[in-house]
């Protein structure tokens, strides 16, 4: 198979300054809530891109669970490799891609742990085994065999048969967005592309090329 042949022309829609919202917190939630409406496949699916201790980029795929005044939140094991990486630089990008829509989100910006209390919530909103899982893997560490983390999970169950209690080393980050970029895609790639840039506070829209 030859990749230079596949390709594909987009054409579904198209986007103005005008038509989107003063704010991208709000535009996010009216482009997300139209990928659920149309049954994308994993609409809160998020590809999350830090810099790693030796400076280099890495980036995962995680899932959404909040978007609020603040930002976008996710959550994860403070021990792993991206909460490593946020440690020592807490900034990082996020990418949404609905290609059922012909869409992407972009968004970079600082980012901050949440709470205890909201970390807390989250946590016991889990199901059982999700909350057991969170104690017995060493996200990101090298283990000798799967039996291992199978043992490990069953001794957490063995311990916290009823109520499992949030792991210290794990909870929620917000990524306060500072620059945000809608892409819709468009016929001969001529793709419309709108960016809302933090400028003093204030959310600054602009066209850009594609």
């Amino acid at each position: 198979m030859d990749l230079h042949d596949i390709r594909e022309d987009y054409s579904k829609r198209e986007l103005s300054e005008a038509e989107c919202d003063a704010s991208p917190i709000a535009q996010f939630e009216r482009w997300l809530n139209e990928a659920i409406l149309a049954q994308v496949n994993e609409p809160t699916a998020v590809n999350v891109a830090t810099v790693g201790e030796d400076g280099r980029p890495n980036s995962r795929m995680v899932l959404l669970k909040e978007v609020n005044g603040q930002g976008f939140v996710f959550f994860t094991n403070y021990h792993s490799r991206k909460g490593r990486a946020l440690a020592n630089h807490p900034f990082a990008a996020l990418t949404f891609f609905w290609p059922e829509l012909e869409r992407q989100v972009r968004v970079e910006g600082r980012v901050e742990k949440l709470d205890a209390a909201a970390s807390d919530e989250y946590f016991e909103s889990r199901p059982y085994t999700s909350r057991i899982g969170a104690w017995a893997s060493e996200q990101s560490t090298v283990i000798a065999a799967k039996s291992m983390l199978v043992k490990r999970a069953a001794a957490v169950g063995l311990k916290h048969p009823l109520h499992v209690p949030r792991p210290p080393h794990w909870g929620g980050y917000v990524v306060l967005p500072e620059r945000v970029e809608f892409w819709q895609g468009r016929p001969s790639r001529l793709h419309d592309r709108i960016q809302y840039r933090l400028d003093g506070g204030v959310w600054v829209k602009e066209r850009l090329a594609p």
